[in-house]
Formats: C-alpha cells, sequence, structure tokens
C-alpha cells in the first residue's frame, strides 16, 4: 500500500532533525519535510495560502483563533518550540526601570502584541511582580528592521489598550537605543543590546530567575505547537497519531545524539556541562510532548489569554489538541 505524500513545514530544530533527514519515518506518511529558518514565515504561508498539510504554528495566535472559531487547523500537542523569557525583557538604562513595577507608566515596545513570547512575558510580569499591565503604554513595530502592518495575521484584545503602531520605517530598537521608548520585549534580541550604549537587560540574572521559574511552576515556556489542515484531520485522523509518534521518537533520537560522549555534536565548549545541569533540573524528558504531560502550563497560558483579553473564556487543553493514543507496552 502506498504512503499518503504529506509536507510538513517546520524550524531546523535538532528535535525534528531526524524526521528531516528521513532517519525516522512516520508510519503510514510519505514526508517532505521543509525546515524553514523564520517562524513568521510559516506562520503566514500555512495561514493566508494553506501552503503545507503541517506545520509549526505559534501557540497564542492558534489558540485565539480556535476557540473563536475562525481556524481551519488542528494542533498536535507536539511543541517544537519553548524559550524561557526572562532574558528577553530589555530596557533603556536612563528609563529609570530598575524593577519590573517600575514599567507602569512607561511606553513599552512589542514587535507584535499578540505574540506568543509577549504573552508570556506579561504572565509571567503580571501574576510573578504584580505589574498592572493596563498602566503600560504598548508600542508596536519590527525590532531590528521595519515591519509592515499586516491585518490579515493581526489579532487584538477584546477590550481596548493603549497601544502605538511605529510604522513600517522605523524600528523599536533604534527606539529604545535613543529612549524614546522604556523598554521592550518579544522573541527578538535587539540589536542595540550588543552594539548600542544605553539597552541593558532588566533582568542581568535572568538565567537564576529561569530556573527559579521552573523550579517553582514546571513551565518550560511553551512557543510554537505544530497544527494540520482540518480537512486531512477528517479525512485521516491516523495522521496525528503518526506523526506524534514519530515526533517522539525524533526527540529522542536528538537526545540521543546530543548524549554522545565520543566528540561533541554542537559547537558548545561546555557541552556535558549543560547537559548535566538540564538532566538535575528538568528529568529525563526535558522537552515533554502531549497535553496531559503539559496540562499544567497550558492551563496557566490559556489563563494569561483571558488576563489580557484575548479570550473571554478560558479553553480546556482537551478542546484544542487532536487526542493521542499515547501507546506504550
Amino acid at each position: 500500500m502506498s504512503r499518503l505524500p504529506l509536507t510538513m513545514a517546520c524550524g531546523p530544530y535538532d528535535r525534528m532533525e531526524a524526521l528531516a533527514q528521513g532517519v525516522v519515518q512516520p508510519e503510514g506518511v510519505d514526508l517532505r519535510y521543509l525546515a524553514i529558518q523564520s517562524p513568521p514565515e510559516i506562520f503566514a504561508r500555512m495561514i493566508k495560502t494553506r501552503s503545507f498539510d503541517v506545520a509549526e504554528m505559534s501557540l497564542a495566535h492558534y489558540s485565539i483563533m480556535r476557540s473563536r472559531g475562525e481556524f481551519p487547523f488542528v494542533a498536535l500537542p507536539i511543541f517544537p518550540s519553548r524559550v524561557f523569557r526572562h532574558g528577553y525583557i530589555f530596557v533603556n538604562k536612563n528609563s529609570g526601570i530598575r524593577e519590573p513595577k517600575d514599567l507602569e507608566g512607561k511606553r513599552v515596545g512589542v514587535q507584535e502584541y499578540r505574540q506568543t513570547a509577549g504573552v508570556w512575558v506579561r504572565g509571567i510580569l503580571q501574576h510573578d511582580y504584580g505589574v498592572n499591565l493596563d498602566k503600560i503604554t504598548w508600542v508596536e513595530g519590527g525590532v531590528n528592521e521595519g515591519r509592515p502592518e499586516d491585518h490579515e495575521m493581526d489579532l487584538r484584545p477584546v477590550r481596548p489598550i493603549k497601544l502605538e503602531l511605529i510604522g513600517a520605517h522605523r524600528t523599536l530598537n533604534d527606539m529604545l537605543e535613543a529612549g524614546e521608548i522604556d523598554a521592550y520585549f518579544g522573541a527578538r534580541r535587539p540589536a542595540a543590546f550588543d552594539k548600542g550604549k544605553n539597552v541593558v537587560r532588566l533582568f542581568p540574572d535572568y538565567r537564576a530567575r529561569e530556573k527559579d521559574f521552573y523550579q517553582r511552576t514546571g513551565f518550560h515556556p511553551i512557543m510554537h505547537t505544530l497544527v494540520m489542515r482540518e480537512d486531512l484531520y477528517k479525512e485521516q485522523p491516523w495522521v496525528a497519531e503518526s506523526l506524534f509518534k514519530a515526533c517522539q521518537a525524533s526527540k529522542a533520537w536528538a537526545l540521543k545524539q546530543m548524549r554522545f560522549s565520543g566528540a561533541q555534536r554542537l559547537m558548545l565548549p561546555w557541552l556535558f556541562e549543560e547537559i548535566a545541569e538540564m538532566d538535575q533540573l528538568m528529568g529525563d524528558d526535558p522537552w515533554p510532548y502531549g497535553v496531559e504531560a503539559n496540562r499544567k502550563i497550558l492551563d496557566a497560558f490559556m489563563g494569561y489569554l483571558v488576563d489580557q483579553a484575548f479570550l473571554e473564556e478560558k479553553p480546556s487543553p482537551d478542546d484544542l489538541f487532536a487526542p493521542i493514543v499515547n501507546w506504550t507496552e
């Protein structure tokens, strides 16, 4: 019997490398893996032109649009991108911002207000540091390059917020360095942090704070999930479980390659010390897939979407992700 040909677009991640190389092949599927560096490109191509059968997708965009009943895709509980975010909050050192509460009353840049990274940072600032998000003026635009508005991709909260758009010919990086905005956070690092004179991190000890955050909550923030076309899922529901099993196997393969001590796979001088630290903090599976293994973090994230007025009611993770029979003998 012939295998079902499918195209999957996702980042060039180590946990997906075995799929990309064909080392792991999903049962019943002839998979063409397109490794695309830019996640926003993948999102836009999937949403606007349905370019792929399966694609990486912003967790915030998917959760909001699916909950609003406006998204013809179904998510698989596979999470190809996770990033701790305490180290992505930057301030102008002349702004007077010394602690998170000082952000109140300030102008804070965001690449896209809807961005998953921003949802996470705002959630952490609100719940861990007591920041009143309504007291902040948000300034949206490109970080290191100008970014035109894209109304087809845009999502806004269901209640008014103080939001300014800078247009396509200005950058948040330049505004932060010049003091035209007081702070910035998001998924991209502003160039002025490395090349300018006035940009510093809000949390210089961000790594210690991220470890503490993980120890207290168990949260390694999820940025992206995988989605498949809803029509494909309805016609071939078995594909969801086949891809889930394959992604689990690909992740296990990547962890095995990373741990091989005969020669270092990555150009990190203290790779094995990093792995030992990761194991001590996160256990045997530092990158879990599946709804049940991620129920607490997904529930918290959906709560952030309600807090930030993207959703009026918190959806259950069970209603957002395809059910998976995770069979183990």
